[in-house]
């Protein structure tokens, strides 16, 4: 357990710092799902705007360190890729 005044004060600013980040994490996999959802249905156009929207959230979240720029880079290349290939 803490023991100084600046330990304990770490503790507290650690603690918001987890929330946030789990909030930023859960939105962004929130996004990465409704692109998922559409491409199992089949449903290009839908897909498409899914990524449309997920792109910035994912980078977003490379942004502000909930993932590493090239993890978020890998995903909306991976993910567009996967897009395009519904109509094909």
């Amino acid at each position: 357990m803490a023991n100084t005044r600046s330990a304990k004060k770490a503790v507290r600013h650690i603690a918001r710092r987890t929330e946030i980040n789990m909030n930023r994490r859960s939105r962004v996999r929130s996004f990465l799902r409704t692109v998922e959802e559409a491409i199992a249905k089949g449903d290009q156009g839908a897909a498409a705007d899914a990524l449309k929207a997920a792109q910035p959230e994912i980078m977003r979240g490379a942004q502000k360190g909930i993932m590493h720029k090239n993890t978020a880079s890998r995903k909306v290349s991976r993910l567009a890729k996967r897009v395009k290939a519904i109509s094909a």
